[in-house]
């Protein structure tokens, strides 16, 4: 299953959503929440991009502070994966680990150093 890319660039303040074709999911598989990828694997040249999140094909988050690939229940305190109504409420919740699998469907990315071409272009092209 392919994942669904979602960048965001903070200077603009835009994201762009595409879906990622196998060859390029495959490269992302194995990758952890933090880790910096260059756009060149993604067909985005001259791109660095900071994996930030995601969510798994039944929708649980991706937190950065659970390792593995697998779904567990663990007790959270704020986001991702819950929002407090109380300051200090804790509660379990079935997340995602930090490490990218098959079993992701939406990887959120943020642009850390651009390239030469507007991404609007390069998401064109490999669409």
């Amino acid at each position: 299953m392919p994942f669904k890319l979602v960048i965001s660039d903070p200077e603009e303040g835009k994201a762009i959503q595409y879906e990622l074709d196998d060859v390029k999911t495959n490269a992302l598989v194995g990758r952890r929440v933090g880790e910096i990828v260059e756009g060149d694997v993604l067909g985005l040249p001259g791109y660095k991009l900071r994996i930030t999140g995601g969510s798994d094909k039944s929708g649980f988050p991706i937190r950065p502070d659970v390792h593995g690939s697998g779904k567990k229940r663990v007790l959270i305190r704020g986001a991702p994966g819950f929002r407090p109504k109380k300051k200090g409420n804790a509660k379990r919740k079935t997340v995602r680990g930090s490490e990218l699998s098959l079993d992701i469907s939406q990887v959120n990315m943020r642009i850390e150093e651009k390239g030469s071409t507007s991404l609007e272009e390069l998401v064109m092209q490999s669409a």
